[in-house]
């Protein structure tokens, strides 16, 4: 494991003195599919980078209503933890594992010694930031211009691209409360796209065609 995880950080560009003390300083985490990672209202101590398997980002309100955001893959950070850790807040979204994934968990007073000290740290760190505040514009503009019948499709497009496979393992219920909004019009939607011949419907499962 730490040899292909060591490998990992050499592809993303980090310095050796880097990869030792990330090495020296994080452990392994392994999660299951659905555990909750993060949750609103913590501190987070640990950066999470993700080794293999995906994480899904959330925002949460306080009737438990959820609204997805974004995935993590391999070799990507989780930048918004480290955004409240650094302005000393609360956590505000939610992380759940996708999939069943590893993890690699970085203690948060570290992150700004390795800012100052590695400048491909500094860069890995500013582009984990620019890739999720892109993928949050995503997701405002699907809110704010897209029809639910295109933003359910770019949802399953996107969940096929971090999953690698066609196949998309999610219930009525379960896409409904990613998107914020009803099963029945869910059901409806996925009706509509197999009559389309864009997806295959079957129990708890959804093939992309």
């Amino acid at each position: 494991m730490t040899t292909s995880f060591q490998d990992l950080l050499t592809s993303i560009g980090f310095e050796e003195g880097l990869i030792a003390e990330v090495l020296q300083n994080g452990y392994l985490l392994k999660v299951k599919s659905d555990m909750p990672l993060i949750s609103p209202g913590t501190k987070p101590e640990d950066m999470p980078m993700v080794i293999s398997g995906t994480l899904r980002i959330m925002r949460e309100d306080e009737e438990g209503n959820e609204l997805f955001l974004y995935y993590l893959e391999g070799g990507e950070a989780c930048a918004m933890s480290i955004s409240c850790c650094m302005s000393a807040q609360m956590i505000q979204f939610k992380a759940v594992a996708e999939t069943d994934a590893e993890l690699w968990m970085v203690p948060m007073q570290l992150i700004d010694e390795w800012m100052s000290k590695y400048r491909n740290f500094r860069k890995f760190i500013i582009d984990s930031y620019q890739s999720r505040f892109d993928e949050l514009l995503q997701t405002v503009d699907s809110i704010a211009f897209m029809k639910m019948d295109e933003r359910l499709l770019k949802y399953l497009l996107d969940k096929k691209q971090s999953a690698g496979s066609f196949e998309i393992h999610k219930s009525h219920e379960q896409i409904a409360n990613e998107l914020n909004t009803s099963r029945v019009v869910v059901s409806r939607l996925l009706k509509k796209l197999e009559k389309a011949d864009r997806v295959l419907l079957h129990r708890n499962k959804i093939e992309i065609l």
